[in-house]
């Protein structure tokens, strides 16, 4: 996808690039630095800062990535955050922006960042998340390249209380513990069995017990003989339903995968097999950036072979947030990653 959000060290990354949150002198610092220092290799890669220094707040320089699984490691110098009076918004938007421009002039397909200016620049995590998503979103709008944000814990997430305490209460309600679920429906199938054999053992003689299993062998053998029916009269495919969805609502084709989160590459793909087989959270993301209603997306989730389940929360999560109408699908993700379950998109 896109833009996906994970708990990771930025260090072992198969990206092409990975951002570095440096000091206006590129040199070896602590925290994320110090770690991509260490792992490229610190010799090596100072001696190659040193040709680049000094940088200014806000800008982005480009060096190899020596012992990294990266490509490149992209140097950016944050704010240090004073108040917020002091243009440090821009200068951290700045911060992602010329490196995504760098990425991209130098063929970077992949980019992971850390959230910058949020250890010891002092920035607020929420803000400088807040920050980090914006200016983003409004890059890959524009460019292919899918990008990865790095936190190390659950601070930078300070979702409102309000919004969390909804969610909270909707799982509340509505989520079922799967174990519990499964184990009633095995119950209750036992205890129809149980009453089944009754009724067939004491009630009725041995020649009208053994009409129900003769009757559905019959009926098994006409499903089977009825299969060939049955394939040439299916429901429109998930592609063909999804296409006619996004030509309803009048918009282009980027508009409506872009607010899904979805790579241009992988929505061609789906365009072009009408026999694709998306996975649950890239058709939920399209549902989500259609803005369906319930009952829509159950419909589309059922072309793809998929359905909601209260006894999944994730499932009880994108529930919440379609019966409430809320459509923006990083804020939906913010929320996701915070419950620990997958992101939207692809």
């Amino acid at each position: 996808m896109p833009f996906t959000i994970i708990r990771n060290d930025i260090t072992k990354l198969k990206v092409d690039a990975i951002v570095n949150a440096a000091n206006t002198y590129l040199l070896m610092g602590g925290g994320v630095c110090g770690a991509i220092f260490e792992a490229a290799g610190a010799d090596q890669l100072q001696a190659a800062c040193d040709k680049l220094a000094p940088i200014e707040t806000g800008e982005a320089v480009i060096t190899p990535g020596f012992n990294l699984p990266a490509t490149y490691i992209i140097h950016t110098a944050g704010p240090v955050y004073r108040g917020g009076g002091n243009g440090e918004e821009s200068l951290l938007r700045a911060c992602y922006i010329n490196s995504l421009a760098l990425a991209v002039k130098n063929n970077c397909g992949s980019i992971a960042f850390p959230l910058i200016s949020s250890g010891i620049y002092g920035y607020p995590k929420a803000d400088a998340l807040r920050v980090a998503t914006d200016a983003i979103r409004s890059f890959i709008i524009e460019h292919d390249i899918d990008v990865v944000l790095v936190v190390f814990d659950m601070a930078a997430f300070a979702i409102s209380e309000k919004l969390l305490g909804e969610v909270e209460s909707y799982i509340d309600e509505y989520y079922v513990d799967e174990q519990r679920s499964r184990r009633r429906e095995l119950l209750d199938i036992e205890s129809r069995i149980l009453a089944d054999a009754d009724t067939i053992g004491l009630n009725m003689p041995l020649q009208q017990a053994r009409e129900p299993m003769a009757n559905m062998a019959r009926s098994e053998s006409r499903i089977g003989s009825s299969i060939d029916d049955a394939v040439g009269n299916l429901d429109e495919p998930f592609s063909a339903t999804l296409l006619r969805l996004i030509d309803a609502t009048g918009k282009r084709d980027s508009d409506i995968y872009n607010r899904a989160n979805i790579d241009r590459r992988l929505f061609s793909k789906i365009r072009s097999n009408e026999h694709y087989a998306p996975s649950k959270p890239t058709v939920l993301a399209f549902a989500v950036a259609l803005e369906l209603s319930l009952e829509q997306t159950e419909d589309l989730l059922e072309r793809a072979g998929f359905a909601l389940s209260h006894s999944r929360k994730f499932d009880v999560i994108i529930e919440y947030f379609i019966r409430s109408r809320k459509y923006d699908i990083y804020t939906i993700n913010e929320v996701l990653f915070t419950y620990d379950q997958p992101l939207l998109g692809g």
